[in-house]
């Protein structure tokens, strides 16, 4: 567009150029001596001038015009271009939002219905953790008990050996009675190990201080009672050293294993006191925790499974060797009978030879007299002979058996 008015302003201005030109000539020939002929130039410059700008103001305005037009066009068609493009960009990220939207009420809608799921769950949780703090406060006051916690500590102990195997592979018993210089002595439990000694277990549950202990909150309080505790320990430890029970079994071990049922009790005592096992080894008393008295009695199983194994072997090699004699006495027996077999064959064969060559010729006369039409059946010979046995071992076991035979006819 501006291009088209440079072209007009152009044509206007060389139009402007060329009247006054016109002009000029006109007013030489009127300078020349002509007889009374005037131009009015002022009114012709004046009247161009007009037109000119006429024009030139009429092409600007048609430029103007245009170029709004234009320019409008090309604002429209840039906002629908930037409308579309925006549009574009913005079309994922209104996907998701609304994505994100219907998992908002898909989630919504979920927890109003589980919401009475997750209520009766809570609910049911709770009371099964009052049940719980019920139930030990009652296990807690029913361990106070001497008794009570002696039972424990033998179903505790019960359990570990149920557990390591031990019912299978050795023999034990509960509550087995031993006689002393201070009366009859009663271990909780004995095992009896591979090399036939045995290994005394007793069962000891200190508690009463340790109960008292964990129920207390003051800091010095507690450390009281579990001084008390060591105390309580020391004093099963020193106990069970005076009944030696290694002297009242044949080639038992040199010591006794004090057996407490609970980790937590004797990890307490050690870090309160940690010289307590080295004080019970002095004695001859191995303090075992649990996991300690079932390592040791996995350890006096393997030993089990090995004796076990070289017994079975032992037996498996006494079986193979009365399994070969009775094997070998059947294959005499066969070898024998195989002869026999040979021998029959031989005299069958010999007998077939006599009737054949003395019996047969007589009776075919009495055929040829007349006597008897029937023909006689063909008599032949065994060829097959029965298979000899070959073995060396079975030709020694043959004439043992042959000269067994002999000796008793």
């Amino acid at each position: 567009m501006n291009v088209i008015f440079v072209a007009v302003v152009a044509f206007l201005a060389v139009a402007v150029g060329y009247l006054l030109s016109q002009v000029r000539a006109r007013s030489v020939e009127v300078d020349s001596p002509q007889p009374e002929v005037r131009l009015d130039t002022e009114g012709l410059v004046t009247a161009v001038k007009e037109a000119v700008d006429a024009q030139v103001s009429k092409a600007a305005q048609s430029a103007l015009k245009a170029n709004n037009e234009l320019a409008g066009q090309l604002i429209d068609e840039r906002s629908r271009t930037l409308e579309e493009q925006t549009k574009n960009l913005l079309q994922p990220v209104t996907e998701q939002m609304d994505q994100l939207k219907t998992s908002v009420g898909d989630l919504k809608s979920s927890y109003e219905k589980n919401k009475g799921s997750f209520e009766a769950l809570n609910e049911n949780l709770m009371h099964q953790i009052t049940e719980l703090n019920t139930r030990t406060g009652a296990l807690a006051g029913a361990l106070k008990s001497p008794s009570a916690r002696g039972a424990w500590g033998e179903n505790q102990l019960r359990n570990i050996i149920d557990l390591s195997g031990m019912a299978s592979f050795c023999d034990f018993s509960e509550q087995s009675s031993v006689s002393s210089d201070d009366g009859v002595l009663r271990p909780d439990l004995t095992v009896r190990l591979p090399n036939g000694a045995f290994l005394v277990v007793d069962s000891k549950v200190p508690l009463s201080a340790y109960l008292r202990m964990q129920e207390l909150d003051d800091s010095v309080a507690r450390e009281a009672e579990l001084k008390s505790h060591v105390k309580a320990v020391q004093d099963h430890v020193k106990a069970l050293a005076d009944k030696r029970y290694w002297a009242l079994f044949d080639d038992a071990p040199d010591f006794v294993v004090m057996f407490v049922p609970g980790e937590s009790f004797l990890a307490d005592a050690l870090r309160a006191e940690p010289g307590l096992v080295d004080e019970a080894m002095r004695q001859r008393v191995v303090i075992a925790s649990p996991m300690s008295l079932m390592a040791l009695l996995l350890t006096i199983a393997r030993g089990w499974q090995t004796t076990q194994l070289a017994e079975n072997a032992k037996k498996v090699e006494e079986h193979g060797r009365e399994l070969h004699h009775r094997v070998g006495t059947t294959l005499a027996a066969m070898a024998k009978t195989g002869r026999g077999l040979e021998s029959a064959t031989k005299a069958y064969n010999e007998m077939v030879g006599s009737v054949e060559s003395r019996v047969l010729p007589t009776l075919r006369r009495f055929s040829e007299l007349g006597v008897s039409g029937d023909e006689l059946p063909e008599v032949r010979p065994v060829e097959a002979s029965a298979r000899s046995m070959t073995a060396n071992e079975l030709e020694a076991s043959s004439n043992i058996d042959d000269q067994g035979i002999s000796e008793a006819n």
